[in-house]
């Protein structure tokens, strides 16, 4: 089996600087060695990452369209909250600082999550599992 020793997500923007306030309004940091005018590295934790990257230099790595992320769906990223609160108190931070609704909260039990959309439409989950289920 492949083990990822890093993991990069890749996702253009229209604009570089409101999207940094809105990641920075949730808390993230970025990685001043992989920012410039055209991108910034937002750190999730200290194995994944997400390029945000200005649309005119997003193109550059690719031969086909991008997708508008506000009119259709291109990947939903998703990550753990330590609690069921900490998945609420996530997302309404992140439409307190601009971001949008997705879909409703999932509440299976043992499994909890919510959603939002943030400032260039790209879809966000926030999970929250009972360890006491996983074992």
């Amino acid at each position: 089996m492949v083990q990822a020793k890093m993991i990069f997500l890749t996702l253009p923007v229209k604009n570089l600087n409101a999207s940094v306030d809105f990641f920075t309004a949730l808390g993230f940091e970025f990685n001043p060695q992989f920012t410039d005018e055209n991108a910034t590295c937002l750190i999730l934790n200290d194995t994944t990452f997400v390029m945000l990257v200005v649309e005119a230099y997003f193109k550059t790595f690719t031969k086909k369209n991008i997708s508008d992320a506000t009119t259709s769906t291109e990947a939903i990223l998703g990550f753990s909250a330590d609690s069921r609160e900490g998945v609420d108190t996530f997302v309404d931070k992140a439409l307190a600082a601009g971001g949008s609704p997705s879909n409703d909260k999932v509440d299976h039990g043992f499994m909890y999550s919510g959603s939002f959309q943030d400032i260039d439409g790209h879809l966000w989950e926030v999970m929250y599992m009972d360890p006491n289920f996983v074992q």
